[in-house]
Protein backbone atom coordinates (compact mmCIF):
# COMPACT_ATOMS: atom_id res chain seq x y z
CA UNK A 1 0.00 0.00 0.00
CA UNK A 2 1.10 3.76 -0.97
CA UNK A 3 1.30 5.83 2.34
CA UNK A 4 0.51 9.42 1.72
CA UNK A 5 1.70 12.44 4.28
CA UNK A 6 -1.73 12.97 5.47
CA UNK A 7 -1.80 8.85 6.51
CA UNK A 8 1.69 9.68 8.21
CA UNK A 9 -0.07 12.80 9.72
CA UNK A 10 -3.26 10.57 11.47
CA UNK A 11 -1.33 8.14 12.65
CA UNK A 12 0.95 10.33 14.36
CA UNK A 13 -1.74 12.45 16.00
CA UNK A 14 -3.52 9.42 17.40
CA UNK A 15 -0.58 7.94 18.79
CA UNK A 16 -0.14 11.51 20.39
CA UNK A 17 -3.48 11.59 21.52
CA UNK A 18 -3.34 8.08 22.93
CA UNK A 19 -6.21 7.05 20.82
CA UNK A 20 -6.08 3.75 18.69
CA UNK A 21 -8.89 4.42 16.17
CA UNK A 22 -7.36 6.22 12.66
CA UNK A 23 -9.54 7.49 10.42
CA UNK A 24 -7.35 7.91 7.25
CA UNK A 25 -8.65 10.77 4.25
CA UNK A 26 -9.88 8.34 1.88
CA UNK A 27 -12.46 7.19 5.02
CA UNK A 28 -10.59 3.78 5.99
CA UNK A 29 -11.32 3.75 9.52
CA UNK A 30 -8.57 1.44 11.55
CA UNK A 31 -8.71 0.12 14.89
CA UNK A 32 -5.15 -0.71 16.36
CA UNK A 33 -4.47 -3.35 19.02
CA UNK A 34 -1.75 -1.60 20.83
CA UNK A 35 0.20 1.89 20.50
CA UNK A 36 3.46 -0.56 19.84
CA UNK A 37 1.74 -1.09 16.71
CA UNK A 38 0.81 2.33 15.92
CA UNK A 39 4.45 3.13 15.92
CA UNK A 40 5.62 0.32 14.37
CA UNK A 41 3.42 1.52 11.52
CA UNK A 42 4.30 4.79 11.45
CA UNK A 43 8.31 3.61 11.02
CA UNK A 44 7.17 1.87 8.21
CA UNK A 45 5.50 4.80 6.34
CA UNK A 46 8.28 7.22 7.15
CA UNK A 47 10.28 4.83 5.64
CA UNK A 48 7.98 4.33 2.60
CA UNK A 49 7.71 8.07 1.97
CA UNK A 50 10.97 9.15 2.33
CA UNK A 51 12.22 6.60 -0.25
CA UNK A 52 9.00 8.04 -2.70
CA UNK A 53 6.77 4.76 -2.22
CA UNK A 54 10.01 2.56 -3.57
CA UNK A 55 10.19 0.40 -0.19
CA UNK A 56 10.39 -3.25 -1.01
CA UNK A 57 7.97 -5.84 0.44
CA UNK A 58 9.39 -9.33 2.05
CA UNK A 59 8.86 -12.16 0.15
CA UNK A 60 6.92 -14.95 1.59
CA UNK A 61 6.93 -18.02 0.25
CA UNK A 62 3.81 -20.44 0.65
CA UNK A 63 3.94 -24.01 0.00
CA UNK A 64 1.50 -26.84 0.09
CA UNK A 65 1.74 -30.44 2.15
CA UNK A 66 0.19 -33.50 0.60
CA UNK A 67 -0.26 -36.16 2.90
CA UNK A 68 -1.13 -39.49 1.35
Amino acid sequence: MAYTQSDLDALSKAITAGIKSVTYADGRRVEYQTLADMRALRADMKEEIAAGGRVSQPRTTVGRVIRR
